[in-house]
């Protein structure tokens, strides 16, 4: 069995009203979804929820059992609230 490492993580969550980081320390071998258990940050924002929530580190896509590595920021996505191709329509109706 290979050593486990202390290594350092980051997760970001941005709301709608404010942004939070939470800096985490974990080993090695860890993934994307033992940070977020580890981060407690499903609790404080009972919003999230990893099935519709989409993830990223340092903004590429990642599954939920994606191994980390030192200084990875992982990235919980908001949806989006208007398709972009419907709010480009919509710009070019009014002409911007």
């Amino acid at each position: 069995m290979p050593k486990r490492i202390p290594i350092e993580v980051e997760l970001v969550w941005a709301g709608e009203r404010d942004q939070t980081l939470i800096p985490l320390k974990l080993c090695s071998g860890d993934t994307v979804a033992d940070a977020i258990d580890s981060s407690g940050i499903l609790a404080r924002f009972p919003e999230i929820e990893l099935g519709k929530n989409r993830l990223g580190i340092h903004g590429r896509l990642v599954e939920i059992d994606h191994v980390l590595q030192a200084g990875d920021r992982i990235e919980i996505y908001r949806g989006l609230k208007v398709d972009p191709r419907v709010s480009r329509k919509r710009r070019a109706r009014r002409g911007g």
